[in-house]
């Protein structure tokens, strides 16, 4: 199995890309997603009420094991992308939209991966082996040789929550041209 070459991120057009609740203090962001939630017209209206401190506390914990395999992040919270594509994830927005990056544009040791969404990947208590687990780059290959691409194997997501590989982008350099904040 080859390994996809580039890195894809989804996103509600009026939004923009990279638009991440997580860069917001805890209260501004708890507001922004509960308006979602009255709206009641995207996937992340479904999350729970605790999922905003959960996520702040997951990316910390990402952020250092990521640290602990020479990860050089220069940001406290990441971007999320996907490996590859995964064009499901668009209808988790009213307008969703792609946009692709190639992969070798990121600093290998400014991205860090899971295999599955982080969420689910990091927090599942179910004995495989790639739960709890942050990747680096130069260990995908072995990894999606050993266990496939997910959005090749489970697209429906029967086989479980591994629905893609995901990228958690530690730089907004790379990302800059998308970005709407200067870096």
């Amino acid at each position: 199995m080859i390994m996809p070459g580039i890195l894809s991120h989804y996103y509600e057009n009026s939004a923009g890309p990279f638009s991440n609740l997580s860069v917001l203090p805890l209260e501004q962001a708890e507001q922004i997603l509960e308006e979602i939630r009255r709206n009641g017209n995207r996937f992340a209206s479904q999350r729970a009420a605790d999922y905003l401190k959960k996520r702040f506390a997951l990316e910390i914990k990402i952020r250092k094991l990521f640290e602990e395999k020479g990860g050089k992040p220069k940001l406290a919270r990441p971007h999320y992308m996907i490996l590859g594509t995964c064009p499901w994830v668009r209808e988790w927005y009213v307008d969703g939209q792609e946009l692709q990056i190639k992969l070798a544009l990121i600093p290998k040791d400014r991205v860090s991966f899971t295999y599955g969404d982080s969420f689910p990947a990091m927090n599942y208590r179910d004995g495989k082996p790639y739960r709890g687990q942050v990747y680096i780059e130069s260990e995908l290959e072995e990894i999606i040789k050993r266990y496939g691409l997910p959005q090749e194997w489970n697209p429906d997501g029967k086989g479980g929550p591994e629905r893609y590989i995901e990228a958690q982008v530690w730089d907004d350099v790379p990302l800059k041209e998308y970005l709407r904040v200067d870096c």
